[in-house]
């Protein structure tokens, strides 16, 4: 619901009742019962991806938690893998993010850890290399290692080409036309509205 928010109404803060504002209360999160998965979501959407399959589901992700998509070449959607973990983590997590990468024909992944991250998995990661986005004329790093502080209290947000927010089912915008000048509540819906023709009569 947050994120229909934002996409509809363009509202950035939406305080969500009983989800961490900092790390010690993620941390709670992580640690509670059900705590991996709550604290999984939590995590995605903090940079707004979605859960894999779209839906908050458990079980194997082979390797994925989530997905963010922007646009690519000829107006294609590139994907980027999101990782998250509430544990303790370790270079080979990292290493794996990249076979999973290259096993999925990903652009790039997105590894986003509780904990802080070491000086191997940041060196893992650079050695990863750069994704270039011909559209942006931009690089960006191959793989990102984000902490939840980061994310959470300093605000700061992944390096990313322009993304697509999921398309939400919308309804269908109703346009009413007064059907009497003098009465206030007669109103009737008119048909959707269609773009007028640029051609003059």
């Amino acid at each position: 619901m947050s994120a229909r928010l934002k996409d509809a109404f363009n509202l950035e803060d939406v305080p969500v009742v009983g989800q961490p504002t900092e790390v010690e209360g993620a941390r709670e999160l992580a640690q509670s019962p059900e705590g991996r998965y709550q604290f999984q979501w939590w995590a995605l959407n903090l940079v707004d991806a979605l859960p894999v399959g779209g839906t908050e589901k458990k079980g194997s992700d082979r390797g994925i938690d989530g997905l963010i998509t922007f646009t690519g070449r000829d107006g294609t959607l590139e994907r980027v893998l999101v990782s998250v973990k509430s544990g303790n983590v370790n270079s080979g997590m990292v290493r794996d993010l990249k076979g999973t990468i290259e096993r999925e024909k990903a652009a790039f992944g997105l590894f986003i850890t509780l904990e802080e991250p070491s000086k191997e998995m940041q060196l893992e990661a650079d050695t990863a290399g750069l994704y270039r986005s011909d559209v942006w004329k931009r690089d960006y790093p191959k793989i990102q290692i984000m902490t939840i502080k980061e994310l959470l209290e300093d605000r700061k947000k992944p390096a990313l080409p322009p993304f697509v927010m999921p398309t939400y089912q919308q309804a269908e915008r109703i346009y009413l036309e007064v059907a009497d000048q003098g009465s206030l509540f007669d109103v009737k819906p008119a048909k959707s509205a269609k773009p007028r023709s640029s051609q003059s009569n």
